[in-house]
């Protein structure tokens, strides 16, 4: 079991399954926890898990970078996102903004409010979740998606080589296939060729006990099948 007890982790997505998944992996290890949401998926994770804050944000807005500054963190976890396919020639402006609004513009917005104080601390860890899809650069039918948690994982690894002489490194978790959710198995997803969210957790919760000389800086987990 990791023993994450001296650390403060924010988590965004808090309700969603993944998020769920790893907020029991680090409530387990000890760790303090802000939860990061909206709505009941929010109040629900909050009535689950004990957290130091619990902040109801829509992280497409900017006003909620200066609501994130209040809080001094030391791990920010990112599982906020939305998934859509659709024929490329027949995407559209809104689709583009809608996915990008969600994918990236999220997690921009969530780093703009942790990193000053992570600066101030010298000490900070931030993890995006991409996607396999990006971590192979291809995606039928997936384009925007596809390109949209690409630009997540680039912007962490830019991240970590740009500051990780100042205390603040980056990590990309890349599920290698669909996690199973009740909304993937309605979609009629086989369960057997999905990712289980508490798999993935774990592997969280270990990459986040590393030393900064064994530091990894991405994490491909694979389903069984």
């Amino acid at each position: 079991m990791a023993n994450l007890g001296s650390s403060t982790i924010m988590l965004t997505g808090a309700g969603g399954a993944l998020a769920t998944a790893i907020a029991q992996e680090l409530d387990d290890a000890g760790a303090q926890m802000v939860l990061v949401g909206r709505g009941d998926s929010l109040a629900r994770a909050a009535d689950r898990f004990p957290a130091t804050e619990v902040l109801d944000l829509d992280l497409r807005d900017p006003a909620s970078i200066e609501a994130l500054r209040k809080v001094k963190v030391d791990t920010l976890i990112h599982t906020v996102g939305t998934y859509a396919t659709q024929d490329a020639q027949k995407a559209t402006e809104e689709d583009y903004a809608a996915m990008f609004d969600a994918n990236m513009r999220t997690l921009f917005h969530a780093v703009q409010g942790v990193l000053p104080n992570m600066l101030k601390q010298k000490d900070g860890l931030i993890m995006g979740v991409s996607a396999g899809q990006a971590a192979r650069l291809s995606g039928p039918k997936a384009a925007l998606y596809t390109a949209s948690k690409a630009a997540v994982a680039s912007y962490v690894l830019s991240l970590h080589d740009e500051l990780k002489g100042k205390g603040v490194r980056g990590m990309v978790l890349y599920p290698m296939g669909a996690i199973d959710t009740p909304g993937n198995r309605d979609a009629g997803m086989s369960w057997d060729s999905m990712i289980d969210p508490r798999g993935l957790a774990k592997s969280v919760a270990h990459a986040l006990t590393r030393p900064d000389r064994a530091h990894i800086t991405e994490i491909k987990v694979y389903p069984d099948t």
